[in-house]
């Protein structure tokens, strides 16, 4: 991945797109799997990375001064994705990078470069899920040489209540649809493939609304919402 590219997913996920660069950015997801696997990943990880972050208040009348100043300027217009609302917004998430001193500030930029600069992990196969009814990616399924599979969820799939989303595969027509994950929203995550053989170029994997404890008859019930064929990456 160029230099470039490294910048346009950085700004994507930040927020700091303006509508039209985003929107012609979108449209280059819905064409290119990797890099939509990469802005899905680059979007978690930086969510992860709130989750765990320890609340570090400063002062009151540090953060007094602050928010009085923050209130008398007008905030900047930006495009700031979904995905990355709750941090952007966060107002631990602020405090702690601003007040978490020097080595937490280091520790912060060290790993923040690191993400940016290594390598896209490599899956042997790849599958993007897409609705019938459009051709935008909602979900991306990623298999390793060793067998390893995982979910990569792109927009909010909306679940009713006493209902959840069912991650299916097709490993063949013989053995028909097998379950490899259940999950009450839509999320990035692991999937089970070892009741299954090795993943293979073209095969299945869908998601479909099923009762919150799942399939009652281990198939498919509900409406399919995403599905997908692998290919091989390259």
């Amino acid at each position: 991945m160029s230099a470039s590219r490294d910048d346009r997913v950085a700004d994507y996920v930040l927020g700091l797109m303006e509508a039209a660069e985003a929107e012609a950015f979108e449209r280059e997801l819905a064409q290119d799997a990797d890099l939509a696997r990469i802005v899905a990943e680059s979007a978690a990880q930086f969510h992860e990375l709130d989750a765990t972050a320890e609340p570090r208040p400063p002062r009151d009348e540090i953060w007094r001064g602050i928010e009085s100043r923050l209130g008398t300027q007008r905030p900047p217009v930006a495009v700031v994705r979904p995905e990355w609302a709750a941090i952007w917004q966060s107002l631990r998430f602020w405090r702690w990078t601003g007040f978490g001193g020097l080595a937490t500030s280091a520790a912060l930029a060290a790993a923040l470069v690191a993400f940016v600069a290594r390598p896209a992990p490599a899956p042997q196969f790849v599958a993007v899920l897409v609705p019938a009814d459009s051709t935008a990616p909602g979900a991306i399924v990623e298999i390793d040489a060793q067998g390893a599979a995982r979910l990569i969820t792109l927009k909010d799939i909306p679940v009713p209540e006493g209902r959840a989303l069912e991650v299916w595969t097709l490993p063949s027509v013989e053995r028909g649809p097998v379950s490899i994950g259940l999950m009450p929203r839509a999320q990035s995550r692991g999937l089970s493939l070892t009741a299954v053989p090795p993943t293979h170029s073209d095969q299945l994997f869908e998601i479909t609304l099923e009762p919150a404890s799942g399939s009652p008859i281990g198939r498919p019930t509900g409406p399919v919402l995403y599905k997908g064929l692998t290919v091989q990456a390259l």
